[in-house]
């Protein structure tokens, strides 16, 4: 029997005014975990929807083999039916139905009468639930769980349907380490079942800790597949091939110069929306002009509720504590107040709460200061224009015109989209809430390099980030945040991540 499961031959991949692909080859071996790396862009996604069926066969040039066998998929159940199930970033579950409800939605197994047998489906999730080391009711709506547990679903869901190759696109990308641990474990085992995998990650240590070959996309273009038992495939030599040249370093070098306060915040405190809990208690921190401040904490210590909250208010209730703006005490009791004091705030959801999806770059980028586009309630139109071409250019935007849809753009290039939005506003202090999450390095590097320009240009930079790696390498100073309570600030020459998790982990103080 042939080695190699599945074989891609010159797939090509045309949109209208771009190639996304261009003579694309890929083959996997039976039973391996096979990684795809490339910026943002680079049209990893692109070919595995092609696979999958998402595009079906007509809309591109070239030959898929599965299995030994030419195949010509005009959609997604016929890849499923062949063993092919692909689980993309953005998770495919209904949050009102229960795990079993979407394990078996679309393939249900109906008995007498064409009834759905509730026992048998709920026994049979029980089972799949278990395989993949996810202890929870089948009953349970899917709006309760976790995102690391939600991967187990649609997982559970993907062995379901007897899959021979499984495609998983970013799947660690919103889960913590523990959950990230654990997801990889589970390919491992599946692995050992002689189920295949294909992964999409921007993670490189998670690449080089499971994978068996990585194939790397650049510009369209397959670049090279190296394996990872050869034993001299480190992340650099990855990165190189991602981007085509050396990262000197992960991180553009800075020099420090804080200038005066800028932000401060004073016993700010928060209660939970619908729960009578604090998610924030009497935190207290400030931010100069120049500076880049940290704030680290584990998932549901309060980063992005203090974030929101500051923020107009934009979460919680009974907000309490005291706001000042350059010394100068401000009310931002709503986002518009928020704006108009030289406070922005980019969300860790881009695709929920920063973009419109649906409109295209000009209007995103325009969206939060319509003010000063328009005149007597109308909207300059080739102002607004003007705008957005220069933040293209300037934010090297990868997108035919300003007229390009948010949504099709790669998540490198919607990030850079929310950071051109907010800085049209001309804020003196930016909140970036996970700013590199679900990035390529080459992209990140960017964005790094722009809060570099925009701390040398004097406002103020608050970054909140998962990876402390992140916060020590482009930091000044770093805010440890546990429970909703500050347990620390430290100067970034002085941290180590050790230091920074003892911090992040240290037990809520008694109130004295």
């Amino acid at each position: 029997m042939d080695d190699h499961i599945l074989e891609m031959r010159s797939i090509t991949k045309t949109f209208p005014g771009v190639k996304a692909l261009e003579d694309v080859s890929l083959a996997v071996r039976r039973g391996e975990v096979h990684a795809i790396c490339g910026e943002n862009g680079a049209g990893k996604s692109t070919l595995m929807k092609v696979l999958s069926g998402v595009y079906p066969s007509g809309s591109y040039d070239g030959e898929i083999s599965f299995d030994g066998e030419v195949c010509r998929f005009s959609g997604i159940r016929d890849s499923e039916h062949v063993g092919i199930v692909i689980i993309h970033q953005e998770l495919a579950l209904v949050p009102y139905l229960s795990i079993a409800e979407n394990i078996f939605l679309g393939n249900e197994s109906r008995g007498r009468g064409g009834l759905i047998d509730w026992n048998k489906a709920h026994a049979k999730a029980a089972e799949l639930l278990a395989s993949v080391g996810l202890n929870e009711n089948p009953e349970t709506p899917v709006g309760q769980l976790g995102v690391g547990k939600q991967q187990l679903v649609e997982i559970a869901k993907a062995l379901s349907k007897d899959v021979k190759l499984l495609i998983l696109d970013e799947p660690t990308a919103a889960l913590n380490d523990t959950d990230s641990a654990h997801l990889l474990g589970l390919l491992r085992r599946l692995q050992e079942r002689g189920i295949t995998s294909i992964m999409i990650s921007h993670k490189l240590n998670e690449i080089t800790a499971i994978a068996d070959n990585v194939t790397i996309i650049r510009d369209g273009r397959t670049v090279e597949t190296l394996s990872l038992h050869a034993g001299e495939v480190t992340q650099d030599r990855i990165i190189r091939g991602m981007v085509g040249r050396d990262l000197e370093s992960y991180y553009p070098e800075r020099e420090s110069h804080p200038g005066e306060e800028v932000l401060r915040v004073e016993d700010w405190s928060v209660k939970h929306p619908t729960q009578d809990r604090l998610v924030v208690d009497r935190a207290a921190f400030d931010v100069r002009a120049g500076e880049v401040v940290g704030i680290a904490g584990l998932m549901g210590a309060g980063r992005t509720e203090l974030a929101m909250s500051i923020f107009g208010r934009s979460y919680g209730r009974d907000v309490s504590g005291r706001l000042f703006m350059h010394g100068r005490e401000v009310k931002a009791r709503n986002v518009a107040e928020a704006i108009d004091n030289g406070i922005a705030y980019a969300t860790e959801d881009r695709k929920k709460y920063g973009l419109n999806l649906i409109e295209d770059i000009r209007r995103n980028v325009s969206a939060a200061g319509l003010g000063k586009l328009s005149r007597r309630g109308w909207v300059n139109a080739n102002e607004e224009t003007k705008v957005a071409e220069s933040s293209r250019r300037n934010m090297n935007i990868k997108a035919p015109s300003v007229s390009s849809i948010v949504g099709k753009l790669s998540g490198g290039n919607q990030q850079k989209v929310v950071l051109a939005k907010w800085l049209f506003t001309d804020p003196d202090v930016l909140i970036l809430d996970e700013p590199t999450r679900g990035i390529d390095v080459g992209a990140k590097y960017e964005i790094y390099t722009i809060i570099n320009q925009l701390v040398a240009a004097g406002k103020a930079v608050v970054v909140i980030s998962s990876e402390l790696p992140e916060l020590l390498g482009i930091c000044d100073r770093i805010y440890t945040l546990s429970a909703g309570r500050i347990t620390g600030e430290v100067p970034v020459r002085e941290a180590t991540q050790e230091s920074l998790m003892a911090l992040m982990t240290k037990e809520r103080e008694t109130a004295a």
